[in-house]
């Protein structure tokens, strides 16, 4: 079971948002048993991302969660432009744009454990980076052949997200939920944690039942909008039922298809589940999202990075699309061929 981490943001308008990120991230590897070298790996990472951000690129933010599972801490920089002009020079160990301690994205690249990188001029650059405990070259060794990426983020002004996800992993399939507390701040986030709880308890059952489950769980909560996801990779099939406006949508380079479930909230008042069926063309990606995100959004910037880090993926969607005025969650499944 992958129980899904959300990401603190840092606006970095101000070389004291860089320090301020960098502190949060030493604090997330508390419990982590990190060591010094580690530590500082991490920290060097942030500011030169952040650094970067402030001094070349316009709305530029730090993105970062902890993935306690993995023992790491995610980075994801992300701004609005104005793009890198010429991106294998600049991925070049010691180059870079301006000052900075790490000397460039070649320095990141050599210190994280996963990175990648995007840009296009002139609408941006997004950057994904992964520190773990342990030395630069360790590759943790995920569940083969899925690849899970998620970008999940609180709304403006608030302290706790009032959405969740999780994913739960079997051989041969892959379920997956995403919630959206009805609101947002406190009591959306325990309305959304005790969906995903409840979606623990019985995944791989089917996604009716399931989200009639969760229906059941949310009871004394102000309730949810969920959707339930069983991906047969042997059959190249996905199941979904749900509730509420969690939007869907199957995406490859030639074919893009919305995943619509019923209305209704879980936890007040919802019709029995439907269940849909519908194949999964190959390279195909799974993306599911809340409603914080714009329903009806075009996948053009999205096909050059969908056999890319899945991550990489939600974070372009969530900087394009978003509304910036509710909780936002973005989770893409990708199946390796």
């Amino acid at each position: 079971m992958i129980a899904g981490w959300t990401h603190a943001v840092f606006p970095i308008n101000d070389a004291s948002r860089i320090g301020e990120a960098r502190r949060y991230a030493a604090q997330a590897i508390g419990g982590m048993e990190w060591d010094d070298d580690d530590a500082g790996r991490l920290a060097l990472v942030v500011t030169e991302l952040g650094t970067n951000l402030l001094h070349h690129a316009q709305q530029g933010r730090l993105l970062i969660a902890a993935r306690t599972a993995a023992a790491e801490i995610e980075i994801v920089a992300v701004d609005d432009g104005p793009g890198i002009e010429n991106l294998p020079r600049y991925m070049m160990d010691g180059v870079s744009s301006g000052s900075t301690p790490g000397t460039g994205l070649g320095a990141v690249k050599r210190l994280a454990n996963d990175f990648d990188v995007h840009t296009v001029v002139p609408d941006g650059t997004v950057c994904v980076a992964r520190i773990r405990r342990g030395r630069p070259d360790f590759r943790y060794v995920r569940p083969a052949p899925l690849h899970v990426g998620a970008i999940c983020v609180a709304a403006p002004g608030e302290r706790e997200c009032g959405d969740a996800w999780a994913v739960a992993l079997a051989p041969d399939r892959v379920c997956a939920i995403v919630a959206d507390g009805l609101g947002h701040g406190p009591e959306a986030a325990k309305a959304s944690s005790a969906a995903t709880q409840a979606f623990a308890r019985h995944a791989g059952e089917d996604p009716g039942d399931v989200v009639q489950c969760v229906h059941q769980a949310l009871q004394a909560t102000r309730g949810a909008a969920v959707c339930v996801t069983d991906w047969d990779l042997t059959g190249a099939t996905l199941a979904y039922a749900g509730a509420g406006n969690i939007n869907g949508r199957l995406l490859s380079g030639v074919f893009d298809k919305s995943i619509v479930t019923q209305h209704g909230t879980a936890g007040a008042q919802i019709r029995r589940p439907g269940v849909a069926t519908t194949e999964v063309p190959r390279y195909a990606l799974v993306l599911l999202h809340s409603d914080g995100i714009e329903s009806r959004w075009k996948p053009d910037r999205l096909r050059p990075v969908l056999q890319r880090d899945p991550t990489l993926v939600a974070a372009i969607l969530w900087r394009d699309h978003t509304r910036h005025r509710d909780d936002v969650t973005v989770v893409v499944l990708r199946c390796e061929e």
